[in-house]
């Protein structure tokens, strides 16, 4: 090799050390950003430091002394009658539960509850005895808005209520039919719930206006969703259940399926199960209506198929809707809501609701 190429090679070793050289000083002083370090762990790396949550904002309630006697695991409170449905949602009786723990809890809560009635055409002659005796027994010591719909205003009387309670008029269409009425009041109540029940309450009890309270209904009966045993059909084999039959309606439910038949006169939840329950109702109504099918007993007879296949959470025992003309059997302890004796036609003239008039104070206990 000549000596030119000697140093030709020597000079381009010199470079390359020296770019070498350089390189190396400069990559010292870097100083690496989290960002750049690659995790081989595919779990997020959380900071427990100064984070926050929601449940910051909870507050520890308040724990009260209370006294009541232990309950027994081996001795239940009823054995007369069905306490617990194969789904594990209690049914109501007098003697299952305690009403100052359940007072208690539902305080701590700070709950409100509303009760619908529908007092259309010449029903509104059934609301000064039913708001009269809901202030003496329905939710005593508990938030209350009666929610009356209806399309005679001027003729919702004015009555005194207790602090907490408010009487909310809502004016509503009049419809020719009573079948129609009482189908439309699930579309009204699943508009209102939406509308508005959602910002002001946290239970919804539907109920029929022709009624009186004659005994204590209290929080035992709220829950995620609630019906009510049919009075006529608490001891009835499916077979006996008057359930829609035929097949081309959305009510239609077969012989041999059925838990319970559950009455249209008293059911209710959580603001959102009502609407729920209410939007399923009508949505199916109205495609038996297009298809000129109306179902045997209207808005119940929807409302038992949407509870065969939603069971409710708690049912409520017959105690909770009585007619004041049935006798009393051994096993009802109280009857809390009861059905007021009436002619349907009858209450469609004046002379009758003359008669009422003067006659309503009988059904007061």
């Amino acid at each position: 090799m000549s000596c030119e190429k000697k140093w030709i090679f020597v000079l381009l070793f010199v470079m390359a050390l020296m770019m070498f050289s350089f390189c190396w000083y400069n990559m010292r002083s870097i100083t690496w950003h989290p960002s750049l370090v690659f995790h081989c762990n595919s779990q997020p790396t959380i900071n427990y430091v100064n984070t926050s949550s929601q449940f910051d904002l909870l507050k520890q309630d308040f724990l009260h002394r209370m006294l009541y006697e232990k309950p027994n695991a081996l001795s239940p409170p009823r054995s007369d009658v069905l306490m617990m449905t194969p789904w594990f949602a209690p049914i109501v009786w007098n003697g299952t539960y305690n009403i100052d723990i359940l007072n208690t809890q539902f305080h701590q809560k700070n709950v409100s509850i509303g009760i619908t009635v529908f007092a259309i055409k010449k029903y509104t002659v059934f609301i000064k005895t039913f708001i009269e005796t809901a202030e003496k027994f329905f939710m005593v010591g508990h938030k209350v808005n009666y929610y009356i719909f209806t399309d005679r205003v001027g003729d919702i009387p004015n009555i005194t209520l207790g602090e907490g309670r408010q009487l909310v008029i809502l004016e509503v269409p009049s419809y020719k039919r009573w079948q129609e009425v009482s189908m439309r009041r699930m579309e009204m109540i699943r508009d209102h719930a939406r509308q508005r029940f959602v910002n002001e309450v946290d239970y919804l009890v539907c109920v029929d206006v022709d009624m009186m309270f004659s005994d204590d209904v209290g929080v035992e009966i709220l829950s995620h969703s609630f019906g009510t045993l049919h009075p006529s059909f608490y001891a009835a084999s499916r077979t006996r259940f008057t359930y829609e039959r035929r097949q081309q309606s959305t009510a239609y439910i077969p012989t041999d399926e059925g838990d319970f038949y559950y009455a249209g006169g008293n059911f209710g939840g959580t603001v959102e199960e009502v609407y729920k329950l209410t939007n399923f109702c009508h949505n199916a109504m109205m495609t038996d209506k297009g298809n000129n099918i109306e179902a045997i007993w209207h808005d119940e007879s929807y409302l038992n198929k949407y509870f065969l296949y939603h069971k409710p959470t708690k049912i409520l025992s017959p105690e909770y809707l009585w007619p004041t003309n049935f006798g009393a059997p051994a096993f009802l302890k109280r009857r809390r809501f009861a059905a007021i004796p009436k002619n349907h036609n009858a209450i469609r003239n004046k002379r009758a609701l003359r008669d009422y008039s003067r006659n309503k104070q009988k059904f007061h206990r």
